[in-house]
């Protein structure tokens, strides 16, 4: 369980936090409009300002090859395209930043930060698509040679809280209506109490500031129970 978020955090103490998470892989996660990406941005500036050496990436995309996949699954004119094809773009896409750009970070001893990873694919096209899970965590063994995150950063939202929040003018995933994104964030919590400690779950309900405190309590109850071991 995530700790009650601090009313402020000193920035020494912020850059103690993230140290501990050097040569680490974290992940965030959540359904569209959770304000996920927005914490991405400020976790990168926390970085930035902290020195912890570190390498950002985005799924779909980070790579050349990455970031053409992600054209063709973000074009809304492809919505012919079968569940079957979209998941196995996703993980061509994922195949490729893992080799080229996270596992090369790792092995430096660099800090990760994905925004989405193989959680997406089993929340998305899993819960929410109907794929069954087991297929698309062999697929997944395939492209990511087995890399599993450190810490999973969970954004949850209602459905449509998250809805109010998207730009009218919505990419094909976040087209796909109500039910389908009830389905996703169903799926998420249920990956998240399959593994609780891998996963940390945040109310992205709060304002900017409220997540943000509670990403950084995350993060240092995480990096603690992980040395307790």
């Amino acid at each position: 369980m995530t700790p009650p978020a601090p009313t402020s955090i000193p920035a020494d103490r912020i850059a103690q936090i993230l140290a501990r998470w050097a040569g680490r892989f974290i992940v965030f996660e959540g359904p569209d409009g959770s304000g996920k990406s927005t914490q991405f941005r400020r976790m990168c500036e926390a970085l930035d300002a902290s020195g912890v050496a570190y390498d950002s990436v985005r799924e779909p995309g980070g790579t050349t090859t990455g970031e053409a996949i992600r054209a063709v699954l973000l074009d809304r004119a492809n919505t012919g395209m079968s569940l079957r094809c979209e998941m196995l773009l996703y993980m061509a896409s994922r195949a490729e930043l893992v080799e080229h750009r996270i596992v090369p970070a790792l092995n430096k001893g660099r800090l990760v930060l994905a925004d989405r990873f193989v959680s997406s694919t089993l929340a998305y096209q899993g819960s929410a698509g109907g794929l069954p899970g087991a297929d698309i965590s062999a697929v997944a063994r395939v492209a990511t040679r087995g890399i599993m995150p450190d810490l999973i950063v969970l954004f949850d939202i209602d459905s449509d809280a998250a809805a109010k929040r998207l730009n009218p003018l919505l990419d094909r995933m976040e087209a796909k209506g109500a039910a389908f994104h009830r389905r996703v964030r169903d799926g998420y919590l249920q990956q998240a109490a399959q593994d609780p400690r891998r996963f940390a779950v945040l109310d992205a309900s709060k304002d900017q500031d409220h997540v943000w405190s509670q990403l950084l309590a995350a993060l240092d109850q995480h990096a603690r129970e992980r040395d307790e071991d």
